[in-house]
């Protein structure tokens, strides 16, 4: 990587540390830290979402899939964009009702503060490994650019995006996240994407010299298509990271035709991001570790001044997703377990003081947890499947219907997020029968628990019979 394209990252970076350090100066209350202030436009809103839900396992994840299996490495990250549609066409209009700031803030108005407690603790770990998973890209990207130690860059990368997150809050995470939206779609789609069709040969070239089950939608396996669904479909639909974007849209209108743009964004990125990966297979088609194949195939086909954008483009995704899932994972610890359960009397000014010291304390822990897995994928695997698995139910029949209880949500929760970590345990972090049984579970027991009266409920009706 030449100087140009060092100084043009340099500047980038300081780009995004003066916008975050400049929205840190709306953040003057924690609504405005927390949601920005519910006061999003649709530009605004579209640009946040899209950059949020496409990080780095997206882009370099989808990249090394596209490498691997060809165009049926899309599957991941369209599993991703139909969540996200889903969410703005059947939920969103139901969630902008509640005037809330977390997910699990809205399940103790439908349910009980204990189910606002476990639920919390279970959307945290997800926000969490989220977070992981961002400062592993990040980590990466800095050591294929810069060949220092994958640790150190860790290190630095993330330390660089939740100084920004936690001195502004949502308000920085907007603003940085509109410049990083332009960026990214600059970058993949009108850089990278032609620049890598035109250094292989065209389509034509793909066509000839790939091997035909690379345009076999179905080549990367059925199973693991199913897994996606799973995972990030269902997960997306009841994740905090989404949610808080949600609340930050101006009017329910916005917030569903924002969210379905997002989502049909996500699966048109995704195509791309999976036909540079079938670029670099003809063009690198001995790279050692394949989840660096798309900062790989930036340096070795684009020019000096280009390449510095485009590895901008992919520091902007992989940055806007990791504020993006501190803020919320902060949100969760700070309002729902901090100030709901242990200082439920303090003031404004003290519970903002919480959140920054919370979203200090979430990245540094981030950090440590990504140095010691180092993997994309895997990490994400560990997140959407207690997501999916242990509140996918009970946050949708909270919101369609009135019939399910308190006590069926909490110990349907409890008992889905059990099976799971034991069976990502027992057949490892990347098996997919954890998840069904998890959701299985989740269902059965929310159904009957429902349904069978508790004894104190059955003592209460025998009072009121004698």
């Amino acid at each position: 990587m030449g100087k140009l394209d060092i100084i043009i990252i340099i500047l980038y970076f300081t780009l995004i540390a003066g916008v975050g350090i400049y929205g840190a100066r709306r953040a003057t209350n924690s609504e405005e830290y927390m949601v920005a202030g519910r006061n999003l436009n649709f530009f605004m809103y579209l640009g946040c979402l899209a950059a949020v839900i496409l990080g780095g396992a997206s882009t370099m994840g989808t990249a090394k899939l596209g490498y691997e299996f060809g165009l049926s490495g899309i599957w991941m990250v369209v599993a991703i964009g139909t969540g996200v549609v889903c969410l703005g066409i059947f939920l969103s209009k139901k969630i902008s009702r509640f005037k809330v700031l977390t997910i699990s803030e809205m399940l103790e108005k439908r349910y009980n503060k204990e189910t606002r407690l476990v639920s919390a603790n279970v959307a945290a770990i997800y926000t969490l490994m989220l977070t992981v998973v961002q400062m592993i890209g990040i980590g990466s990207l800095l050591n294929v650019w810069l060949g220092w130690n994958l640790p150190l860059c860790i290190i630095i990368g993330g330390g660089i995006v939740f100084l920004y997150t936690t001195l502004g809050g949502m308000w920085s995470v907007t603003m940085t996240d509109i410049v990083q939206f332009i960026v990214m779609t600059v970058g993949v789609f009108f850089l990278m994407l032609p620049l890598s069709l035109s250094k292989a040969g065209g389509l034509g070239t793909l066509n000839t010299d790939l091997p035909p089950a690379f345009f076999n939608l179905a080549n990367i396996g059925g199973d693991r298509i199913f897994q996606y669904f799973i995972l990030f479909t269902l997960g997306l639909m009841v994740g905090q990271d989404i949610w808080q974007r949600l609340f930050t849209a101006r009017t329910p209108k916005i917030s569903k035709y924002g969210t379905v743009s997002a989502g049909i964004y996500a699966c048109i990125y995704a195509i791309a991001l999976a036909v540079i990966g079938m670029c670099a297979f003809i063009l690198l088609p001995n790279i050692g570790d394949t989840q660096n194949v798309f900062a790989e195939m930036a340096m070795v086909t684009l020019p000096p001044g280009i390449l510095g954008i485009v590895l901008a483009s992919v520091a902007s995704a992989v940055m806007s997703t990791a504020s993006g899932t501190i803020i919320a994972c902060s949100t969760l610890i700070s309002n729902d377990v901090v100030k709901r359960f242990f200082k439920p009397d303090i003031n404004d000014k003290q519970f903002m003081l919480i959140s920054r010291l919370t979203t200090v304390g979430i990245g540094i822990f981030s950090i440590i947890c990504a140095i010691w897995i180092q993997d994309i994928l895997v990490a994400l695997d560990v997140a959407y499947a207690v997501l999916s698995g242990a509140l996918f139910f009970p946050v949708i029949f909270g919101l369609f219907t009135k019939k399910v209880n308190a006590r069926a949500a909490f110990y349907s929760i409890i008992l889905s997020a059990a099976v799971i970590l034991a069976g990502l345990g027992i057949q490892g972090i990347t098996a997919t029968d954890p998840i069904i049984y998890g959701l299985a579970v989740s269902f059965v027991s929310i159904v009957l628990l429902s349904f069978i009266p508790s004894k104190k409920a059955k003592g209460e009706a025998s009072v009121r019979v004698g």
